[in-house]
């Protein structure tokens, strides 16, 4: 029997209904009480805190962690014309566009790929924002009548996790010795550090926070982002070294020499600048 979930079924504001746990609390309650062995989850809808006796026993090969552009009247982000509208349903990604191009309107948007898809063809919006690993699952990447065109992560830093998958078990269970086998190193490396950053800051799908943990050329190299939702403020840092966790937390340090607890701050103000 196919399990929903409350952010499935909910229209509204995830942040104010309880979260990137809307996502994963019912899949982890029929785990936690046997009626299934195995969840397989998108990693940035997963909270950093678990529930007891279930564990994260592997990471398949990571999906392209980018975001894309859908859009047929501009090449990139920079060239969308002034004014125009631009869907997306995270706040990480409002910050980015806002920061970079504040000339652009941000509308927002929910649902799954596919209804996003196409909410943006049947409306008025220039272009939609999505991310690359959901287009890529489902075929299309490449479709030629989209024409999705992946953001460089130095235009928008990935949100922790995006592109991975996970894979949660029972603690001790037989599937969780079967699963180990799908386990992928460097994408386990990457995943735990982007959820060091997002522990670090405490953050949720709520938060407009961004972390990119990736290999180049055998050096451990990790991006991260906190900024408010009207792009004003960013705090940005990135560092590289040779252990992953350690490289996560001098990111960490990086980004509050930068101003990220200042932001933070104003993020969890009651007057904050932060937008619903």
């Amino acid at each position: 029997m196919p399990i929903v979930t409350e952010g499935d079924l909910l229209a509204g504001n995830l942040g104010a209904a309880g979260g990137k746990g809307l996502f994963t609390r019912a899949l982890e309650y029929r785990l936690a009480e046997g009626a299934v062995d195995l969840a397989v989850h998108s990693l940035k809808d997963l909270p950093v805190a678990l529930p007891e006796g279930l564990e994260l026993v592997a990471f398949p090969p990571r999906e392209d962690p980018r975001d894309a552009l859908l859009t047929r009247l501009a090449s990139g982000l920079d060239d969308l014309p002034d004014g125009a509208t631009v869907l997306t349903g995270s706040q990480r990604r409002v910050a980015q566009i806002l920061a970079r191009q504040p000339r652009l309107r941000i509308e927002a948007v929910r649902g799954n790929v596919d209804s996003r898809i196409r909410r943006w063809q049947r409306g008025r919006a220039a272009a939609l924002v999505i991310a690359s690993a959901g287009l890529a699952r489902l075929g299309l990447l490449h479709d030629p009548a989209l024409g999705a065109k992946p953001i460089p992560p130095d235009v928008m830093v990935p949100a922790p996790g995006q592109g991975i998958l996970a894979l949660e078990v029972r603690a001790g269970s037989e599937a969780a010795e079967l699963c180990r086998a799908l386990n992928d190193p460097p994408t386990a490396q990457a995943a735990a550090a982007e959820r060091d950053i997002v522990r670090a800051f405490g953050g949720d799908c709520t938060l407009p926070l961004a972390a990119w943990a990736r290999w180049e050329n055998q050096t451990f190299v990790v991006t991260g982002l906190l900024a408010t939702p009207d792009g004003r403020r960013v705090a940005r840092a990135e560092h590289s070294g040779s252990d992953p966790r350690e490289v996560a937390r001098a990111c960490v340090e990086a980004m509050r020499a930068a101003g990220a607890d200042a932001i933070l701050e104003v993020l969890r103000s009651p007057s904050s600048e932060r937008h619903s």
